[in-house]
């Protein structure tokens, strides 16, 4: 069974750990079971980002759709801003280490994140993410923050990292029109 975990910062947000079974011949792990998060809708799509140390992807946002992250391989600094206007924790941006610091079979750790939280990752390792989603892949719901943006004050641990053009052109917190806001 999980342990599952608020993140006090930024309402909804959970972190379940589960137990890594690991021997000589590898590990094994749990990812997902519908009853860890028994509030939310169902997953119904899986994906798999591989991405190469010193990256940064994001931030990004749904209005819609929620995401389960689970570092399968490698190391990642995930950040988090709550642009739920509603949210008592409004505003709000929180950072999370996940996966195996060596670079190994990750730490058992999965970050549910709810709709209207930014949400990217640094590359601290040559890592593979895998994630669900509770919706179809749909662009029209594919929004971005500036991964830079002071007003956020993400603390990625690179100094210098890759990011792609989509994520450097992205709007500023303080710019994002009315209409792509989280509701």
């Amino acid at each position: 069974m999980a342990r599952i975990d608020p993140v006090a910062a930024i309402g909804g947000v959970l972190v379940a750990t589960s137990e890594v079974h690991a021997d000589e011949r590898g590990s094994f792990v749990e990812t997902y079971r519908r009853e860890w998060f028994p509030d939310a809708r169902p997953m119904v799509q899986a994906n798999l980002a591989r991405r190469r140390a010193g990256v940064v992807v994001g931030l990004h946002y749904h209005r819609h759709q929620a995401d389960l992250w689970s570092v399968a391989s490698g190391r990642a600094r995930v950040v988090l801003h709550d642009l739920r206007r509603s949210s008592p924790t409004s505003g709000a941006t929180v950072a999370l280490d996940l996966g195996d610091a060596e670079g190994g079979d990750g730490d058992g750790r999965h970050l549910y994140i709810p709709p209207g939280v930014a949400h990217g990752f640094a590359a601290h390792s040559d890592l593979v993410l895998a994630y669900q989603v509770d919706r179809y892949h749909d662009p029209a719901d594919e929004m971005a923050l500036a991964w830079d943006d002071p007003d956020v004050a993400a603390d990625w641990g690179l100094d210098h990292p890759t990011v792609s053009r989509r994520d450097r052109e992205a709007p500023r917190r303080a710019d994002i029109p009315a209409a792509r806001w989280p509701r």
